[in-house]
This record gives C-alpha cells, sequence and structure tokens, in this order.
C-alpha cells in the first residue's frame, strides 16, 4: 500500500445508481480535484473550509464528463485523518470508471483494499478493533452481526482493552521507579497491593476472554448437527430452521446419506448447521458410511439438535442412539421432540436422564421454534452481554491476544507467590501489555495489519 501518496478508489458498490463517490485521499488530494472538478466563479476546492459540499462539473482534460457534488474535509478531521475529497457523480459503471480515470490522469494513485480503513489506523483514527469492525459492518448479514460490528467500530472492546493497558502501565511505572531511583523517598507498594493488582487484572482479562464464546456464535456460526433415528423428522427439522427445503422429506427410510451443510440463524446466533443420514444398524454400504460421518460430526459438533418422533412410543432404535451418543455432554444438546402437530405419546423419562434441554416441536407448523431460538440465544447470550452495548471480543486474533496477556499476568502472579520480587514480576507484566497492545493495534506487526486490511474491499 502507498501511504506517502494521495490515492483513489470508487467507495460504492460498482454498478448503476444513483450515484457513485469517488474519494482521494493525502496530501495532494485538493491538488488533484482541482484538476477534474471545477466550480463556477473560479473557485477552487482548495480554498474551501473543511465540511462544505459544493456542485460543480468533472472534466478530463478539457473535456466535460459530468456534472456532481465534491465534500472537502481538511486533515486531521477526516476518515482517514489525511486530506480527503470526495465527488458524487452520476452512478453506472462507465461513467464511474471515466470519472475515477480522471482523478488518476490528474494524479492520484489506484487505492489498494482497505487502503482508506489502513490509513484511518495508522493515523490514529481508529483502534485495529474498531478498523476490523468496518470490514465487518459492511459484510455483516444478520442484525446479530451487524450489532456486534457497530459495537466494536464504536470502540468498546478498544476501551476495555486500553483501560487493562494504562492499570498495568501504572503498576510497572511504580515498580520501575523505586529500581530506577532508590535514593529518592518513593513509597514500595506492598506485595499485597501488588497481589490484588494481579488479581484484577486476571479477572478483567478472564471476563473479555469468556465473551468470545458469543462473539464467535454471532460472527463465525456454531458447528450444529442435527442428529437422530431415521423419519423422526431431522430434514424437515433442518428445512424449518433454514426456512426453505433444502432436504429431501419422505417417508422413506435412509432417505439422507450424506451429510447436508448450510448456514442458519436463529434469533441473533448464527449456526453451521448439518444434516445427517438417521442412526441405526445398516447393511447398505452407502448408508453405513453416512452414518459413521454422522457420528464423527457429533463428536466435533459445539452444539447437538437430537430429534425424536413425539407421535409414536419410544422404540428400540431411539434407545440404541441414545446409548451411541452416550459421548454426548448435556450442555451442548437440545432434545426436539418433533410432530408436536399429531400428538405428543412419547415418554421422555429415559431421555430427562441423560438431557436437560427438551423441547416439543413440529416441523411442519413450525411450533415451538420460537422457544428453540430463545434456548439457543440464552446458550450463547445469556448474562449481562448485550450485543449492541457490551465489548466483546469476536475474532480469533483478538482472543488470541487476550489469552496470551491472559497468561503472562498469570505467571506473574504465580512468581509473585514464590517470592520474586516485584522486578522480576513487571517482566511478565510488560509481556502482558504487549499482547494488549497487539490485541487493538497498539504494537501489532506490519504483517498482521497487511494481512487484516488485505481481505478489505477496494475503496474502503
Amino acid at each position: 500500500m502507498t501511504h506517502n501518496k494521495t490515492v483513489a478508489a470508487v467507495s460504492t458498490p460498482h454498478g448503476k445508481g444513483g450515484i457513485a463517490v469517488i474519494r482521494i485521499s493525502g496530501d495532494d488530494a485538493f491538488r488533484v480535484a482541482d484538476k477534474c472538478f471545477r466550480l463556477s466563479g473560479g473557485k477552487s476546492l482548495s480554498s474551501l473550509s473543511g465540511g462544505s459540499a459544493v456542485y460543480g462539473r468533472i472534466y478530463d482534460g478539457d473535456e466535460l464528463l459530468d456534472d456532481g457534488i465534491a465534500t472537502v474535509f481538511r486533515a486531521p478531521r477526516s476518515f482517514t485523518g489525511e486530506d480527503v475529497v470526495e465527488i458524487a457523480c452520476h452512478g453506472g459503471i462507465l461513467n464511474t470508471r471515466n470519472v475515477l480515470g480522471a482523478v488518476l490522469s490528474a494524479g492520484a494513485y489506484p487505492a489498494g483494499p482497505g487502503e482508506f480503513t489502513r490509513r484511518a489506523f495508522i493515523s490514529g483514527k481508529l483502534s485495529l478493533t474498531a478498523a476490523e469492525a468496518v470490514a465487518d459492518i459492511i459484510d455483516a448479514d444478520t442484525e446479530g452481526k451487524l450489532k456486534l460490528s457497530r459495537s466494536a467500530a464504536s470502540g468498546k472492546l478498544s476501551e476495555k482493552i486500553n483501560e487493562l493497558y494504562s492499570e498495568i502501565l501504572t503498576l510497572i511505572s511504580s515498580v520501575y521507579a523505586i529500581i530506577d531511583y532508590p535514593e529518592e523517598d518513593l513509597a514500595e507498594l506492598s506485595v499485597d497491593e501488588i497481589r490484588l493488582g494481579l488479581a484484577s487484572y486476571g479477572e478483567k482479562i478472564d471476563a473479555l476472554i469468556s465473551t468470545y464464546r458469543t462473539g464467535r456464535a454471532v460472527a463465525d456460526g456454531i458447528e450444529t448437527t442435527v442428529l437422530g433415528r431415521p423419519n423422526v423428522g431431522k430434514s424437515a427439522v433442518y428445512n424449518r430452521i433454514l426456512g426453505e427445503d433444502r432436504a429431501i422429506v419422505t417417508d422413506i427410510e435412509g432417505t439422507t446419506r450424506d451429510l447436508l451443510y448450510d448456514r442458519a440463524v436463529l434469533g441473533d446466533v448464527t449456526l453451521n448447521l448439518c444434516d445427517t443420514a438417521g442412526l441405526r444398524e445398516s447393511s447398505d454400504t452407502v448408508e453405513k458410511i453416512g452414518i459413521e460421518r454422522a457420528a464423527d460430526r457429533a463428536r466435533r459438533s459445539e452444539l447437538v439438535f437430537l430429534v425424536f418422533d413425539g407421535s409414536s412410543p419410544l422404540a428400540d432404535e431411539d434407545r440404541e442412539v441414545l446409548d451411541t451418543l452416550s459421548f454426548l455432554d448435556s450442555d451442548r444438546v437440545i432434545v426436539l421432540i418433533n410432530k408436536k402437530d399429531l400428538g405428543i405419546v412419547l415418554d421422555v423419562g429415559l431421555i430427562k436422564e441423560k438431557y436437560d434441554n427438551i423441547i416439543e416441536v413440529s416441523a411442519v407448523t413450525g411450533e415451538g421454534f420460537d422457544l428453540l431460538s430463545d434456548t439457543v440465544s440464552k446458550m450463547y447470550i445469556g448474562g449481562d452481554i448485550s450485543l449492541g452495548d457490551t465489548a466483546i471480543v469476536y475474532n480469533a486474533r483478538q482472543y488470541a491476544s487476550l489469552k496470551t496477556a491472559g497468561e503472562c499476568v498469570s505467571r506473574a502472579a504465580n512468581a509473585l507467590e514464590n517470592g520474586f520480587p516485584p522486578d522480576v514480576v513487571s517482566v511478565d507484566l510488560e509481556s502482558a501489555m504487549a499482547a494488549l497492545g497487539e490485541c487493538d493495534g497498539r504494537a501489532v506487526g506490519e504483517d498482521i495489519v497487511r494481512d487484516i486490511f488485505s481481505r478489505f474491499c477496494v475503496g474502503k
């Protein structure tokens, strides 16, 4: 990326539309814009104050291309922190391309993916967590993801990380002041005060780390599998959750033989959903492979919807399913007693001995699926967490940095308990600060920054 050059790109989606916006950012933004955007009365964009929006005509040399609106932002009061001019022209693929071409001919360089947001990060306008959230807002395809991204973009996670960083820095500074200036009358922190500080830091980091379960459930999705014996309505449940007929549903046992995958949303939680072959003894080679894959998928799943036919008594095959899946912990299983529309006759006594979450549903009418949605949401977005208001960790990079910071604080606490002096403890605290700095971009490596912004679209 060319941070020292003036760059330009189309910042609106490509295609037909009422308007398109070409963004120009850099030290020469006004010089470039003045060459291709002309105001009436002989004024120039470079003579205008920041925040001005003016009508004018757009030229490529002496050729009139279009008319539109130019908006002026002066550094540092712009998205990138640099001088910025945004030219709004008539939308359309060819017209937009021609206007961008005129801007590039006037001296701007083509912006790379995410370059405007990267410049905002480098200029200190955004933390790295907030910059990542900008891309996530653009990519959000559920309300939950949008709320999560907006919260991060507003700086809620960065504020929590910065608070921790500052607290640890204060403790380290106090310790090193004593070491560096022993002749001064500086009151030394007691071991108990340091111990309390470390305990507080550890709790705050753990609290942030614990939100990753929610963040991942909303942003990336939970690996979820639908299981049960044949003909209990697994595929019908799968289709009902998806809201469309993706799996074939028939009265013939063994219709589903391989794994079917799709993404679904229940409440604000995203599910990486998998429909499976019915679990039973089978001599059919293809079906046996499907059953083996279903069991393997169950072992790797974080959430399982275990389906039973509520309109008939518990069958021997149901008991075999319960035995086969005995390795599943109760806290990752929701039992769905299906076919409620036909009347429930199933005795759930044996099922209750193994699993706590049991919901009666009808894949035909949709009854009970609102309760299923609420149950899943409470599993992953429970307690005091609010997607719009709580600082939530939602990507693996943030999680890994916080885990490292937590481990460093834990080592510092153990060193203190084992009688090491405070200056030795501070070494681990400096490592914790470095990890926190990586999390919000304060001390992140250039290769990580480059990788993050390379995933952005051009024009953002």
